[in-house]
């Protein structure tokens, strides 16, 4: 995009769905948003419009400068990837989690190709780490807190990879399980220097 969104296409932006990138607006700023590569009208009805990976850039650009690491911007729903300073999890965060995950198995149905809810969709591999800790929130695994342990979900050098790690044994291969439910690979191995086990996964493309 040649020139940065107006105010009212930052609105439009901001507004999105924080999962799944559905948009809310009045045809002619939608229809901006897709000239200028920010959004895409679904080929399926009711035909919504959702944000491309250029739009969740943008959205995720303007809201950085007011994210306290490692908390998420207030009033955005951010999966928890384990580390966090504080993490609640009473009932309000059980039924975001819920509701984030549900957003997400819609956003697979209806962006896949095929219509498939059983893998990872074109969102999740541009946002591979929240991607994961969704999957593993959403199934009731807690994320490792200042007083707790719990998996973490990190980045790696390898493309369309994260690291997750959590207690060895029984709680790492639970992790692995519900991940390859969700529709990732995963492998188990052992950090050279430190000896920790943890998990490498990938969105399954098949």
């Amino acid at each position: 995009m040649a020139r940065p969104p107006t105010a009212a296409q930052r609105r439009v932006i901001d507004a999105a769905d924080p999962v799944t990138g559905r948009l809310r607006g009045t045809e002619a700023q939608l229809a901006s948003l897709v000239r200028h590569g920010l959004a895409f009208r679904h080929p399926r009805p009711p035909h919504d419009h959702f944000l491309t990976p250029a739009g969740h850039r943008t959205r995720e650009a303007a809201a950085q400068p007011r994210a306290a690491a490692p908390p998420e911007p207030e009033g955005v729903f951010a999966a928890r990837v384990g580390g966090e300073e504080t993490a609640d999890g009473g009932p309000a965060r059980v039924r975001e989690v819920h509701s984030a995950w549900q957003g997400l198995l819609e956003l697979r149905r209806m962006t896949n190709p095929d219509g498939a809810v059983d893998r990872p969709c074109g969102w999740e591999r541009t946002h591979l780490v929240r991607a994961a800790a969704l999957a593993l929130e959403a199934a009731g695994h807690p994320p490792e807190g200042p007083d707790r342990a719990g998996y973490r979900v990190r980045a790696t050098p390898q493309p369309e990879a994260v690291a997750v790690y959590a207690p060895e044994g029984e709680r790492l291969r639970a992790c692995a399980a519900t991940l390859e439910q969700a529709g990732w690979q995963t492998g188990e191995y052992t950090e050279p220097r430190t000896r920790t086990r943890y998990l490498l996964a990938s969105p399954r493309r098949v």
